[in-house]
């Protein structure tokens, strides 16, 4: 049974070459087709290195699985599964790091990693169609080949049914520390030890608060963000960038294949070649930091300083706001109690893990019903509510929904509660808009998509904004307040779209350059 094909093996020869330390992976392997798979995987992987031996000795009650272990440190990484899919580069990266080859991060990160005391074992279960969860695992694995106190088990949620089911796991990545919940959605390596570290943020608050005054702070690292920051160090000033995540939506987002001249790419690749696109200029990035408050120059004689959540201020001669926007929520009754407990948000993280099940998708938009075809292959059965009396996908989406046995499509529905047991989901509550008429859907999951809500909380009350929240501009990304910008979809630019978030970013750091320029 060949798992990778000539190519693939061509590919991951050259990779471990890198490899200058020898382990041996430890498997344990049953009788079915699964552990005949991942022999021949591990099979191949050994035979493409001389550093690598194969044992089929392990103990572990998981199968199939394997451990990696190194002769010369205390180590304790553990796939269980097969990490094919997008868990494949984590497999490379694990492969490469126990073998010598350094991961790619700070060495002031390196060293807190390694600092860490006390007993930390992760589990990660994940789904081979997450585009988010590799981040995770990687994240995690990175940390246990630095530290022998932590340990990682990444779990396929779908080889082991029986540990979602018990686990009441619904949604992937899911992390957890010993034995109990740690987290769920994606995280770096940043961020788990911001949450282990417990010193950790208030030495990141007063390193920041330290900071000279920027002549351009971009708040936002998301496509908008990232372009402005780069327009901005390309004109050779003082620039830094202050991001709650570095990506942002664009992290959460599949297949793109309308970003001009890539013909298709993925959104957390994309997001990776932002940052790295970044970190080529004289930028000063600072992730991990949500911003709270603004304080605007004239209030405090020629400064603006933004405020943030763990504590730290920054300053700045002019201000570019990128803050984006997220998910909007139903906002009905049982959707946060049954959160990541059947009411999820990501199709393509989390659609595996109802497989067989019954689903509904609120929204008829093209994101709606791009997860409506998308659940249609894994799940049973997708029920598509859509508010209005027609759907607003295009017409091509629509077609192919039409062609789907398993769907059904209910036009005029108010979502009005989605119900559970106390545990997870088990149905959904919709109003008839044209009988006015409840009518209950049993289910056991619901996909909400429904469009964006911008992130401008923390600055609505400073800025003007329009009804919907939006921060706005005029047509060189001018705020209400002078020296303070605002680019990509939390503004009130319409089509809320990467390559006009990007055009939008530029723009506003060309003006905010202008604006330095002349006062």
């Amino acid at each position: 049974m060949e798992m990778l094909d000539a190519s693939m093996k061509t590919q991951l020869q050259a990779y471990l070459e890198k490899v200058s330390r020898p382990f041996t992976i430890v498997a344990s392997l049953d009788d079915g087709a699964k552990s005949d798979e991942l022999r021949s995987l591990l099979q191949d992987i050994a035979s493409l290195s001389e550093h690598i031996t194969l044992s089929e000795d392990g103990i572990d009650e998981r199968r199939p699985s394997f451990r990696l272990e190194r002769p010369d440190a205390d180590m304790h990484l553990t796939f269980a599964g097969i990490p094919m899919g997008h868990e494949f580069t984590s497999l490379i990266l694990a492969l490469l790091q126990t073998g010598g080859h350094p991961p790619k991060i700070s060495d002031e990160t390196k060293a807190q990693i390694e600092s860490i005391e006390g007993e930390y074992h992760f589990e990660t279960y994940f789904s081979l169609s997450c585009q988010n969860c590799p981040d995770v695992v990687q994240a995690l694995n990175t940390m246990a080949v630095l530290n022998p106190n932590i340990q990682h088990v990444a779990i396929d949620g779908a080889l082991f049914q029986d540990e979602v089911e018990s686990r009441e796991i619904m949604s992937v990545p899911s992390v957890y520390l010993n034995g109990e919940p740690f987290e769920q959605g994606r995280v770096g390596v940043e961020e788990i030890l911001a949450k282990i570290d417990t010193g950790a943020a208030e030495r990141e608050a007063e390193k920041m608060s330290e900071k000279e005054a920027y002549d351009v702070l971009v708040v936002g690292g998301g496509p908008a963000g990232a372009a402005a920051a780069i327009y901005a160090a390309r004109k050779g000033i003082r620039t830094g960038v202050a991001a709650e995540r570095f990506g942002g939506q664009v992290l959460d987002t599949m297949a793109i294949e309308n970003f001009i001249s890539v013909q298709e790419t993925e959104g957390p690749k994309l997001a990776r070649e932002l940052e790295e696109h970044v970190k080529q200029y004289d930028v000063d990035i600072m992730n991990l930091q949500r911003a709270e408050k603004l304080i605007p120059a004239a209030e405090q004689g020629g400064l603006h300083e933004v405020k943030f959540a763990n504590g730290a201020s920054l300053k700045t001669r002019s201000l570019i706001v990128s803050t984006g926007a997220r998910w909007r929520e139903l906002g009905v009754p049982g959707e946060q109690e049954y959160r990541n407990k059947g009411v999820a948000y990501c199709p393509h993280c989390d659609g595996p893990l109802f497989k067989g099940k019954r689903v509904a998708v609120v929204g008829g938009g093209n994101s709606g019903i791009e997860a409506a075809i998308d659940l249609a292959g894994l799940v049973a059965h997708v029920t598509v509510l859509e508010f209005a009396d027609t759907l607003k996908a295009d017409e091509v989406l629509q077609r192919k929904l039409r062609s789907l046995a398993n769907v059904d499509v209910i036009t005029s529905a108010q979502t009005t509660e989605v119900l559970g047991d106390g545990k997870k989901v088990n149905g959904l509550i919709y109003k008839d808009r044209v009988t006015d008429e409840s009518k209950t859907v049993d289910l056991e999951g619901v996909f909400v998509q429904i469009g964006l809500l911008p992130n401008s909380e923390w600055i609505k009350d400073t800025l003007e904004v329009s009804k919907f929240g939006e921060i706005e501009i005029d047509n060189r990304g001018q705020t209400s307040i002078s020296g303070v910008f605002a680019a990509g979809d939390v503004t009130t630019v319409p089509y809320k779209q990467i390559v006009i978030a990007m055009g939008e970013g530029s723009r506003a750091a060309l003006s905010a350059f202008d604006y330095l320029i002349r006062n």
